[in-house]
């Protein structure tokens, strides 16, 4: 990319987003565009369209999302369908319109299916059943894989799609009854700590396996295939290496400093049992992620205890 060339990130205000901004913005690019919801609702696909029109950007990153965790997938599943699919038909489809050079469009690992072989290929997408607590949201996003391959055949666009496996840092979402699993055990851990309580009530088993990447190493992953990629199959963005729910929890309360008691649930669903990303293919073209997992909760729960804690 160029220096000069103008960069529409949306979702900016995201924990995704705002890394990507800080990642350009260290790069030296300064031509960087954002726009907040209230100046461009992304669902209107004319106010979409004029946005195009009049910013021109040359590159834009699809960051924007309606995302959360299983509670808020499980009881809005409506709305994480058609919203995704509002927010990503509009800004691809708008990108193409508008003569936008390229556009990376960033999906989820829950687009593979539930019992894919581990570790999760590229080419495990559509080979069977998917989660059922976040199907409506892989939905939306395996239809902006295909439109954004779509356009890539029929245009000759170089739009290109990033498969992120679980992320976390700065700007999460700690909110309990819509975010994920790690900026939520961040807060219940505070919590107790803080309220002295003896347990930490956490949902399912605990033994399921995920991998968690830090946004900054997303962020860096997306500015290196923004620089070296322009093939339309998607590419896996992880770290390579998971964890299961317990020992997540178990390095929470080490970080925050709580000496009590974890009490699982087993009522409640563990959703996928693992979700480990194959990195081989971004691993083999010289991208490598840089913040372990102990370091990045550390930052993580600093970050909350200066912008969200007690407000």
């Amino acid at each position: 990319m160029e220096k000069n060339e103008a960069i529409y990130v949306a979702g900016h205000r995201g924990m995704v987003g705002s890394a990507i901004v800080r990642k350009l913005q260290a790069e030296g690019f300064a031509r960087i565009i954002t726009r907040t919801r209230s100046e461009v609702d992304l669902r209107d696909p004319s106010a979409v369209r004029a946005f195009y029109l009049d910013a021109q950007p040359a590159v834009v990153v699809v960051a924007a999302a309606k995302v959360g965790g299983i509670v808020a997938n499980n009881e809005k599943p409506a709305e994480f369908l058609l919203e995704n699919l509002q927010i990503q038909n509009n800004l691809i489809s708008g990108a193409h319109e508008s003569g936008v050079r390229k556009l990376l469009f960033l999906g989820s690992s829950c687009i593979y299916p539930k019992f894919a072989p581990q570790p999760i290929r590229e080419d495990s997408l559509l080979t069977g059943i998917l989660e059922p607590t976040n199907e409506p949201y892989a939905l939306a996003k395996i239809a902006g894989i295909k439109l954004c391959q779509a356009y890539a055949r029929e245009y000759g666009k170089n739009f290109i799609s990033g498969m992120p496996t679980n992320l976390y840092g700065p700007n999460d979402n700690f909110d309990l009854h819509t975010s994920h699993v790690l900026p939520a055990l961040i807060r219940k851990v505070h919590v107790a700590k803080q309220s002295g309580a003896a347990t930490v009530p956490i949902w399912g088993t605990g033994s399921p396996r995920r991998e968690f990447l830090h946004a900054d190493d997303l962020a860096d992953a997306c500015f290196y295939l923004l620089e070296n990629y322009d093939s339309p199959e998607i590419v896996n963005i992880g770290c390579g290496e998971d964890v299961t729910i317990r020992e997540l929890a178990e390095t929470v309360c080490d970080v925050v400093g709580f000496g009590g008691t974890l009490e699982f649930d087993p009522s409640k669903p563990d959703g996928t049992p693992r979700k480990l990303l194959d990195m081989t293919k971004l691993f083999s073209m010289g991208w490598r992620p840089r913040i372990p997992l102990r370091e990045g909760i550390r930052g993580a729960y600093e970050w909350f205890l200066a912008n969200v804690e007690g407000k």
